[in-house]
């Protein structure tokens, strides 16, 4: 399954240092102005999961294939351009294109790297960005209230309730309010808010770029970006963009040694990745044999045969059952043989709602 989460954020706050780190690549211009990137660049990374690896050692494949993400580094984004300012409507719409946005907030001092509105104030810039995304979530939301209210002088079915959401949800978005936290009273209105593909509905991890003092030992500026994030229920990662990118520039065999170095325990984009994954409400499974090891997205409360249909539309339409093991089992006995021995090979059926971990096989007739 293809998931993007977008970086955003206002020029010049590190988003496409970060893109270039997380990717390990040097395919999105890094430079001390405001909008050096313009088209999107794109990158598809790993997510970082120990338990790969251990099952790799364990089972010695031919092969090991990581499950991944798609990160898309978005030009950065000024007051005014919903407007059209710094070709904010063509940035606007790239962000429409993706599951959940990374909103890189500059968190650190630096006289040298300009910072387009002339000082750091995180709280600032995360509102000039979240307005943003509002005005251009209105022009949207508009053109449907108008279009219900015409059904609703007809006499059509729900389009009355229809209006009332979207004027509830319009007076929440003028106060400043985003559409991810707009609370829905039933499944219409959560079908009709899923339909609007409102930029604002997508789930939003923010990103503390700070310098490496910040990273180890925090500053004001992640305080405060913490802050904003705990009354919103949204999550904060804090990282030096500069460490990431030098640290992604190191022979692996070194990293650790490097990480050891600056006290930190593993690389800061690791956390971005993960918290990105699990923000869209993503688990892993795997799949275990010689020929390969390998790590599949599906999401949390998916059945059987839809972690089936992640490896190929067939093995879903012709599921006949999955064969089951728990990683931790598994990791524990050595070996399928051990695991069937004692009891812990599970045959599950259509019904079976797959966890974070489990180790699978698929049987199907097609």
């Amino acid at each position: 399954m293809g998931i993007r989460c977008g970086i955003v954020g206002l020029p010049n706050v590190g988003k496409s240092t970060l893109f270039n780190a997380i990717t390990a690549s040097s395919q999105a211009a890094a430079e001390n102005y405001p909008f050096c990137t313009i088209e999107p660049n794109t990158g598809v990374v790993a997510v970082p999961d120990s338990r790969l690896k251990i099952l790799t050692k364990l089972i010695e494949p031919e092969k090991e294939v990581p499950t991944t993400i798609e990160f898309v580094d978005i030009a950065g984004l000024v007051k005014g351009a919903a407007s059209g300012e710094g070709l904010g409507n063509q940035f606007l719409s790239h962000i429409r294109d993706v599951d959940a946005i990374a909103h890189v907030v500059r968190a650190f001092d630096d006289a040298n790297v300009i910072h387009v509105d002339g000082s750091i104030n995180p709280k600032r810039d995360i509102e000039i960005i979240e307005a943003e995304l509002i005005l251009k979530d209105l022009e949207t939301l508009d053109k449907k209230q108008d279009a219900a209210q015409r059904k609703a002088k007809t006499g059509e079915g729900k389009a009355r309730a229809e209006v009332d959401m979207y004027t509830r949800l319009r007076q929440q978005m003028v106060e400043g309010r985003l559409a991810r936290y707009f609370p829905l009273a039933n499944d219409d209105e959560k079908t009709w808010l899923r339909e609007m593909h409102l930029l604002t509905a997508k789930p939003v991890l923010y990103v503390a770029n700070t310098d490496e003092a910040g990273v180890v030992n925090g500053n004001a500026y992640i305080e405060a970006i913490k802050e904003i994030a705990k009354r919103e229920d949204a999550r904060v990662v804090s990282i030096c963009a500069k460490i990431e990118m030098e640290l992604a520039e190191v022979e692996e065999s070194e990293r650790e040694h490097f990480l050891h170095d600056l006290g930190l325990k593993e690389p800061g984009l690791n956390a971005v990745v993960r918290e990105a994954y699990d923000l869209l409400g993503l688990q892993t499974y795997f799949t275990a044999g010689k020929t390969e090891v390998r790590a599949w997205t599906v999401r949390k409360g998916a059945k059987a045969p839809e972690a089936a249909g992640v490896i190929h539309t067939d093995f879903e339409k012709g599921f006949i059952r999955a064969e089951v093991m728990k990683y931790n089992d598994l990791v524990r006995l050595g070996n399928e043989s051990a695991v069937k021995v004692a009891g812990l090979l599970r045959s599950e059926g259509k019904e079976y709602i797959v966890e974070d971990g489990d180790v699978m096989h698929f049987r199907f007739n097609v």
